[in-house]
């Protein structure tokens, strides 16, 4: 039996080879028989007789539609207008603000320019079209009768529910929201087809000369794929520029290839293979995330499957946060390649037009720091209320932390930032002290267990010593909350914040004077180490302000 091989390459090649898996998956072809993952397990092989056969263009659509629905506008629309039809049948429907909104939504969101074009591809092929004309000429409005706006909102859940209405309106949704962040410019995303049936278009830019090129010899072919490297004759390359952050317009831009002659062709394989990147990667919240492995396609496929135990704990729970949603999931995923513990690429997309792939090698020691219990549970924790407020802007602190530490980056920034919140918001510091003990346990994990255990003692000392000051400062002033301490812990964190030792301890030293107790000898081991001086010192303010398991609210909060 014939078979074509498709192999591993860079993270968008391997993106699309998990998205082919997936949709083979769902297709007719039997597993083993008409594909399947090499021997040597760097490559999945198709028969001949399938690739010849299969209609790719029938493919691709079900699959980003199966793993896609979900997300789409086209989801949230039949959504509301459940919800609301539960109202009406129940009898409680009201034009209030939200009934409001649901129906604006509903209007907006089916009339938009996508979804009027998908319309006109395919009003002549399903039922009753006339009740989509019908919302062109009169939206749906709160001021309607009850059984009017009942029977409108009956006859478009119908209207929708047809399978070619919801394969259309998805891709619809797909096409410009999730498909566009990877690749743009060619088949239904060229401006000059945006008006074009969808699977039309499709098949003549990629499942024909797909099959076509299956079909050949290549025996006089002269071109080269730039990924595989097989032969391609120059009417079947496609340039790579497609792929969004891979090359400029190779039309106009030559000079960066030898002789300004531009090689940087795919052959119509590997062209396929890339547009089937976004179906490799996982749509977490508002991120795309690809776990690249780059050992074999089997570590690949287990690391980012849709169904594999990290899929099924990933699906969103009813009325949860998306930022909860995300959190969660990214913990799961890299909790199940620290059990690996082999350095892992992930690569993180944001799913706004202008973000960008970032790209973050997770190597054993960082592993090994996720992988720590203390971290976990803390991260668990930070998930679970990941934004807080500073001044005007909401940060998502379980998400600084996390690509903080895959970038092996330390946490005093976003730190810092907290303690300074807590000046005027005591609710932070939770927050604050969950970051350092994650930035405390980072540090111990590089360090020996003899080293390991001095540190956290004396780090438990100095944060005990500063809180200890606090209520002796307090006691002495006759008051209860921390105003009088709010210019002193603004100055000692832009001390830490610089590094300044001489300010730090100059501030320090003024504060036990005024008191009675006698200075720690922490003061004196942080003294000439700079990471020394910001684990201890930050340590130490986090206890002046507040931070301890006698404060209550800490307590209560942690538990």
């Amino acid at each position: 039996m014939g078979k074509f091989r498709i192999t591993t390459g860079d993270f968008l090649k391997n993106a699309g080879i998990v998205g082919l898996k997936y949709m083979l998956d769902l297709s007719p072809a039997e597993k083993n028989q008409d594909y399947g993952i090499s021997e040597d397990d760097q490559s999945i092989w198709i028969s001949t007789e399938f690739a010849l056969n299969a209609d790719w263009t029938d493919m691709y659509f079900k699959a980003f539609v199966e793993y896609y629905t979900p997300f789409t506008v086209y989801q949230r629309v039949l959504d509301k207008i459940e919800v609301n039809l539960e109202k009406l049948d129940k009898g409680v429907w009201k034009p209030e603000k939200e009934e409001k909104e649901d129906l604006k939504y509903i209007n907006d969101k089916l009339l938009s320019n996508s979804y009027q074009s998908g319309f006109a591809n395919i009003k002549e092929k399903i039922k009753e079209p006339e009740i989509y004309q019908k919302l062109k000429k009169e939206k749906l409005k709160e001021k309607m009768g009850v059984d009017e706006l009942q029977n409108r909102l009956i006859e478009l859940q119908n209207f929708l529910c047809q399978p070619i209405c919801r394969e259309t309106f998805v891709m619809k949704s797909i096409i410009y929201t999730y498909i566009n962040r990877f690749w743009d410019g060619k088949c239904f995303l060229h401006r000059s087809n945006a008006k074009k049936d969808m699977r039309e278009v499709f098949e003549n830019d990629f499942a024909i000369p797909l099959r076509t090129y299956w079909s050949s010899t290549h025996e006089k072919a002269k071109e080269l794929c730039v990924d595989c490297g097989l032969p391609m004759d120059s009417k079947e390359k496609v340039s790579i520029a497609f792929m969004k952050e891979m090359a400029d317009d190779l039309s106009r831009k030559r000079s960066a290839f030898w002789n300004c002659n531009v090689d940087a062709y795919l052959c119509p394989v590997c062209a396929l293979t890339y547009a089937l990147s976004p179906l490799g990667f996982q749509l977490l919240a508002n991120k795309f995330i690809f776990v690249n492995t780059n050992e074999s396609v089997m570590a690949l496929i287990s690391a980012n499957s849709k169904v594999s135990k990290t899929g099924m704990q990933a699906e969103q729970q009813e009325e949860e946060k998306a930022s909860t949603w995300f959190a969660r999931t990214m913990n799961v995923l890299l909790r199940e390649k620290t059990n690996e513990l082999s350095n892992v690429q992930v690569i993180v997309r944001g799913t706004d037009a202008e973000d960008k792939y970032r790209l973050n090698v997770i190597y054993r020691d960082v592993l090994k720091i996720l992988k720590n219990d203390y971290i976990q549970k803390d991260l668990k924790k930070l998930g679970e209320h990941p934004y807080v407020k500073i001044k005007n802007e909401f940060i998502n602190v379980h998400e600084k932390v996390v690509f903080s530490i895959l970038q092996y980056q330390n946490l005093y920034g976003i730190l810092n930032r907290l303690m300074r919140e807590t000046i005027e918001n005591d609710s932070v510091i939770w927050t604050a002290y969950l970051v350092y003990h994650i930035q405390l346990h980072a540090a111990i994990i590089r360090r020996s267990d003899k080293e390991e255990r001095k540190i956290v003692m004396s780090r438990i000392s100095m944060r005990d010593s500063g809180y200890e000051l606090r209520k002796a400062i307090l006691y002495s002033k006759g008051m209860t909350s921390d105003d009088c301490l709010r210019g002193t812990i603004y100055q000692l964190l832009n001390a830490l914040s610089v590094k300044n030792e001489e300010k730090f301890m100059e501030i320090v030293i003024r504060m036990y004077c005024s008191s009675k107790l006698l200075m720690p000898d922490g003061f004196v081991y942080m003294l000439g180490n700079k990471e020394r001086f910001q684990e201890y010192g930050y340590a130490f303010v986090l206890g002046l302000k507040g931070s301890h398991p006698e404060n209550k609210k800490e307590e209560n909060r942690n538990e």
